[in-house]
């Protein structure tokens, strides 16, 4: 799963209350609740129809926070920024990462996929490909899937349609760094040629994540990102902690400050939200009640 969870920019509590994606933060000093919506990036938009006592979050909130600010990424020097760190420094290329017959493999996934030759891209991070890759095995394999419409920025475009503050738990150089910076050039190699070696594995596995994701229930989501191999492409020591656990608790230290200033929407990856070191686990450890909306 890590080759999956580490593209898109996604543990318990228990069973039957994690059947919910949007939870109310309460107490601890504040005059009114605050609310964490999760989402996930390959569902169709129209889940937010079935999400229970959205339309109450919403009204009752003054600002919106994502993960990031999303209109941010659209300017250029986030651009230029972003591909600078899609390539490869120095002398080595994208070839040297791969065996003979791993470069083969990739690259006729490449050529049928991404319509490109592997050699077009000799200077780009594998990190890049697996995440270009990624989306455009999603759009053939997943109904539903745009990735022109996400959850994320659209509650912050109807925030901002509505005169609303938005504002972001980090900055878009930390996603990069999760992205493209935190595995070597060689580990994030292993990781796409686990991708394009077994699609239809790594496809049947999104498939099972939506479909906890659409029944809303983080436990079974959990169950998905643990599963393992027992091989190379299972995460490494320390990779998920980057992903979820160090975001978790960094987000944690900001979001009182937050929610003091105004009651707010808080919109991040439901892979966030479950488990020990989980933002709803964390959030009651601070001394808020958190609670599901029904």
């Amino acid at each position: 799963m890590k080759k999956i969870l580490g593209i898109l920019l996604f543990i318990g509590i228990a069973l039957n209350a994690n059947a919910q994606l949007l939870w109310k933060i309460s107490g601890n000093g504040q005059e009114k609740p605050s609310y964490i919506l999760g989402t996930h990036h390959l569902v169709p938009l129209s889940i937010k129809d079935s999400i229970a006592g959205l339309p109450q979050a919403i009204d009752g909130t003054a600002q919106v926070y994502g993960e990031v600010v999303m209109s941010e990424a659209m300017s250029p020097e986030f651009m230029q920024t972003m591909q600078q760190s899609m390539m490869i420094a120095g002398d080595t290329t994208l070839q040297a990462l791969f065996t003979p017959e791993q470069y083969e493999v990739v690259g006729k996934v490449v050529k049928e996929n991404m319509m490109a030759d592997i050699a077009m891209l000799a200077k780009l991070k594998p990190a890049a490909i697996t995440q270009q890759l990624t989306v455009i095995l999603c759009m053939k394999h997943l109904g539903g899937f745009n990735p022109q419409e996400q959850l994320d920025t659209y509650f912050q475009q109807q925030a901002i349609q509505n005169g609303k503050k938005v504002g972001g738990l980090e900055t878009l150089q930390s996603q990069i760094n999760v992205l493209f910076n935190s595995q070597t050039l060689q580990r994030q190699a292993n990781l796409l040629y686990c991708l394009v070696s077994d699609i239809d594995k790594a496809m049947d596995q999104t498939k099972r994540l939506n479909e906890a994701y659409k029944a809303q229930k983080l436990d079974d989501m959990l169950k998905l990102m643990e599963e393992r191999d027992g091989n190379s492409c299972d995460p490494l020591p320390g990779e998920m902690e980057a992903l979820l656990d160090n975001r978790n608790k960094a987000w944690i230290e900001k979001m009182p400050a937050i929610m003091k200033d105004a009651p707010t929407l808080f919109v991040v990856g439901a892979g966030h939200l479950p488990g020990n070191n989980g933002v709803l686990n964390l959030l009651k450890q601070a001394g808020y009640s958190v609670e599901p909306m029904k």
